[in-house]
């Protein structure tokens, strides 16, 4: 899962970055400079804590999500497009974090001058579906080339793609987003290599300076989340020892930082839940799809167990915390045997029976 933190310049996207990864990377980019970083981070989650401390395992591991600080995009594309290398990182995307400058700084000057959320997130949006819309007509053109020669692919299949793209030629040009639109399954494998940039999800963080009040923003999309936070305060927090931030948090009355939160909602952003492996080697938290079953899930941890899959044994991790172990979960009928058809819900602890 990789995710684009992208936003006008100066409104905080590597301050954001280097809390999310603990580094350094220097803030104030050149506007319109292509610059990546990218980083893997843990997913932060309590479950796989409980779960660790329950069995003691060797090694314990989190879930991960990949991050790349994108410099570069700042809504001056224009009616030519996003070109080259940055159009091509963009798309390899799995959806965008949009950071929003909401913070007042006279050291750094807004590049608009004043201080606006809700014009810089439409920038944004235009800028994307400006790129789309013209990536679409492109497509429109080569379908209508091929209806006029008659020959080559199927006329049915052409026309299907047509109808589609039309839809949305007439969604773009309406100045809405992709995501916005219901796209079936077979629709998809028409869509395979084009990644639309207005169709990835989106998570808008509202970066704030400390101390101050979350705006009110009038932003409805689909596939579309939003988090306040306060980007400065969260890279300070990132920088200290785990004992040092926790007595910070606590002296403020802070439950968690509101980047951990962040980070969860960029994981279910993308429609993605958590199953678990748990013994004595190791307790593991591992990514799935939402709707995936069992030999998907078992596929995800190694291809060798989806082919040979028989079984899954299953518990439900509160079931299994409620209990307080695996030999009670089985004494209480709560540890099942599932087969192939079985969907794998988030928090799900399985154990693979295969045979290859």
């Amino acid at each position: 899962m990789r995710l684009g933190i992208i936003g006008l310049p100066q409104t905080g996207k590597t301050t954001l970055f280097n809390a999310l990864t603990r580094g350094s990377q220097p803030t104030g980019a050149a506007s319109g400079k292509i610059e990546m970083h990218t980083a893997v981070v843990d997913v932060p989650d309590p479950r796989v804590d409980k779960l660790s401390e329950m069995f003691k395992p060797k090694k314990t591991i989190y879930a991960k999500v990949t991050y790349v600080d994108i410099a570069g995009l700042d809504g001056s594309a224009g009616k030519a497009g996003i070109s080259g290398a940055l159009l091509n990182n963009l798309s390899q995307m799995d959806g965008f974090i949009h950071v929003v400058r909401v913070f007042a700084d006279d050291n750094v000057p807004h590049v608009r001058e004043t201080i606006d959320p809700l014009r810089d997130i439409q920038a944004m949006d235009s800028e994307l579906v400006l790129n789309d819309l013209i990536a679409v007509e492109r497509k429109l053109e080569r379908l209508a080339e091929e209806k006029k020669k008659g020959a080559g692919r199927d006329k049915a299949v052409i026309e299907r793609e047509t109808v589609l793209f039309e839809r949305f030629h007439e969604a773009l040009a309406a100045e809405t987003p992709l995501r916005d639109l219901d796209v079936s399954a077979e629709e998809m494998k028409m869509l395979s290599g084009f990644g639309f940039l207005s169709q990835k999800p989106m998570l808008l963080v509202l970066n704030l300076s400390e101390g101050q009040a979350e705006p009110t923003i009038e932003y409805s999309h689909k596939h579309t989340k939003i988090v306040a936070l306060q980007g400065k305060l969260e890279a300070d927090i990132a920088q200290l020892s785990p004992d040092e931030a926790q007595m910070f948090l606590a002296e403020y009355h802070i439950e968690e930082p509101s980047l951990n939160r962040m980070i969860r909602l960029s994981y279910d952003l993308l429609g993605l839940q958590s199953f678990f492996t748990a013994g004595e080697d190791e307790c593991r938290a591992w990514t799935v799809h939402r709707g995936a079953t069992a030999p998907e899930a078992a596929g995800e941890i190694h291809t060798d167990l989806q082919k040979g899959f028989i079984r899954a044994e299953v518990v439900a991790y509160d079931d299994l915390m409620a209990l307080g172990g695996m030999v009670e979960c089985k004494a209480k009928g709560k540890l099942r045997l599932e087969g192939k058809e079985y969907i794998v819900q988030d928090g799900d602890v399985l154990n693979i029976r295969f045979n290859v």
